[in-house]
């Protein structure tokens, strides 16, 4: 009897704690050059979570996040997503980070009909028309954020010969490339293929050849729009900087922007990023409480836009898991998500969601590094403001 009643326990063990908790994954680079993007999301994530939990959680069962690291390599982030899914049984995952490992991940969320919520990428692949039922974003798109860098340029004055694209050469620098070509063509240009175009090999510092086609380019590019992560964006910067001393840089969110400021130091001044979520420093509510919230779960930790990216959409998945009711289950918690509607989560524009729309937010914030600080461009002043 005695065993028996161990083996009970043992089996019935997992089932148990399962019902005592809401489980919900993350896969991400948790080691390897991306590293601190991973970190930032499941901070921002965890800040929320463990906010939730000393309220007592949702429906009375704490909220878990169970991460698993895939070194922001495909062919890591597949195995994790299956493991996760089946072994773990998650309910969902959340902030997972990257564009090449969404590419070989969403057709497992559709497979298994798991949702993936709020992936740490803008990339058009997570939003295609119809939508796929079980990949829904908050942030905006990079079609969206290199539009507003194509809409800045050209009211700073720079012409589109006048520009240049550096990019990872994968899924990832693809998305963001052909968003600019898309932004440039609708606004009139032909042809914008035909611009300097470097590329450089995900994971590596190999940015050489890329910086020597644009240096190659018929005209002087007065700006660069770059597609990468922080540690091969930062190199590029620093080398390209010394041939084209009045040329501006231009970032995606991705890159990691306060990764970037401490990798490239003073050489950062100047350098502008589109941030998809408000200044961490605004006067907002629902930044108030992210800063509030990080404090508490870990005073070590300094604000940034990817730990703040995290913890909004934490709070808008929170926002659906309640709606769903205490028996939610991976279905009804899709369905809960996508009836939402308008949201106000506190970040100064409504958020939405609906069966048609699977992307919360379309805000997009343009900033420029001033004296170690992330402050709004302004466009109309940019070249007698960005001399480094």
């Amino acid at each position: 009897m005695r065993r028996f009643a161990v083996f009970l326990f043992v089996c019935l063990t997992p089932w148990s704690l399962a019902l005592a908790e809401f489980r919900v994954g993350i896969v991400a680079p948790f080691s390897g050059p991306a590293s601190s993007l991973g970190e930032g999301m499941r901070q921002g994530i965890e800040a929320h979570f463990a906010e939730v939990n000393r309220g007592g959680g949702v429906h009375g069962r704490e909220v878990r996040l169970i991460s698993r690291d895939d070194q922001y390599e495909p062919q890591r982030s597949a195995p994790n997503t299956r493991e996760l899914i089946q072994q773990e049984d998650v309910l969902a995952m959340i902030g997972n980070v990257g564009t090449p490992t969404a590419i070989v991940t969403i057709p497992l969320h559709n497979r298994y009909e798991t949702l993936l919520f709020g992936a740490f990428t803008g990339a058009g692949v997570l939003r295609r028309d119809p939508p796929d039922r079980y990949v829904i974003n908050f942030r905006a798109s990079y079609f969206q954020e290199t539009a507003a860098m194509i809409d800045g340029l050209m009211e700073a004055g720079v012409r589109p010969e006048e520009m240049a694209f550096f990019t990872q050469n994968d899924g990832f620098g693809d998305a963001g490339y052909n968003g600019a070509m898309a932004a440039l063509r609708a606004r009139g240009y032909s042809n914008p293929e035909n611009l300097a175009h470097g590329r450089f090999t995900r994971n590596t510092q190999n940015i050489h050849q890329g910086l020597a086609t644009i240096l190659e380019a018929p005209v002087e590019p007065r700006a660069v729009i770059m597609v990468g992560t922080y540690g091969p964006m930062s190199s590029f910067i620093r080398e390209a900087s010394q041939d084209l001393p009045n040329a501006v840089f231009l970032n995606v969110s991705f890159v990691g922007s306060q990764a970037l400021v401490d990798a490239l130091g003073d050489l950062a001044e100047g350098v502008i990023v589109t941030q998809v979520v408000p200044p961490y420093d605004a006067d907002l509510p629902a930044v108030a409480d992210y800063r509030r919230a990080l404090r508490a779960y870990d005073s070590s930790l300094s604000p940034d836009f990817v730990s703040l990216e995290g913890y909004l959409a934490a709070r808008l998945f929170i926002e659906a898991l309640k709606k769903a009711g205490p028996e939610a289950n991976r279905e009804s918690l899709v369905d809960a998500m996508l009836g939402l509607g308008q949201v106000d989560l506190g970040v100064g524009e409504m958020l939405s969601l609906a069966p048609g729309d699977h992307q919360a937010s379309d805000g997009v914030w343009p900033t420029q590094v001033r004296n170690g600080r992330f402050e709004p461009v302004n466009w109309a002043r940019l070249f007698n403001s960005s001399s480094r």
